[in-house]
């Protein structure tokens, strides 16, 4: 055949066809491995404790608040999945002082305004799991998810396959979100690009 190259059919290939298709996701091994999972419930163990002593490139780290800071989700449910967490290592929100439940609130309404001047969400979903039970992740450092929706963005990966497309890389989205954020005095920063909304076929 020489240098033409040669594309076998799959259906020919070991294994039993079932009329599926694959959409290889090597990297979600990540997750499913626990990379970035703590060894226990410590401080010195948790991500979120860690992440505030590391510059907000390699954090993540899209604001930082007096009690509470912003940061991106390191496996997003959605494109610009933000996660608003307080410097302390507490996990329930009842322990939260009035001052760090004042700014996590505060600091989420402002990840929605952020999240709807450059990306456009149709919607949002809010909310954080207390305990393991609840689904929590990491669930001895409190965190609230902010994730940005927008209609048409769950197609059959997310139902079927358990996989969410993320059209995104967290570092662009960090810097987009960052540079948007408004400074003390309510105003942007900086000119922040804005995204087209994810889309998937």
């Amino acid at each position: 055949m020489g240098d033409e190259e040669h594309i076998e059919d799959a259906r020919a290939l070991a294994g039993v066809p079932d009329g599926f298709d694959r959409f290889w996701t090597p990297y979600r091994m990540a997750y499913i491995n626990g990379d970035h999972k703590p060894a226990d419930a410590s401080s010195g163990e948790c991500p979120f404790c860690g992440a505030p002593g590391r510059s907000d490139e390699d954090a993540l780290i899209v604001h930082r608040g007096r009690t509470c800071f912003v940061l991106m989700n390191l496996f997003p449910y959605n494109s610009g999945h933000m996660l608003v967490c307080p410097y302390r290592h507490v996990s329930d929100y009842t322990d939260l002082t009035p001052e760090e439940r004042d700014e996590l609130g505060a600091l989420t309404a402002t990840a929605m305004r952020v999240e709807r001047e450059v990306a456009h969400p149709h919607g949002f979903n809010l909310g954080m799991n207390q305990g393991e039970v609840a689904g929590a992740g990491i669930a001895a450092h409190l965190h609230q998810h902010v994730v940005p929706r927008w209609a048409g963005d769950a197609n059959f990966l997310p139902i079927i396959a358990r996989t969410k497309a993320i059209p995104e890389l967290l570092e662009d989205a960090r810097n987009r979100l960052s540079a948007a954020w408004p400074d003390e005095g309510g105003t942007t920063t900086a000119h922040a690009p804005t995204t087209p909304r994810p889309q998937e076929d």
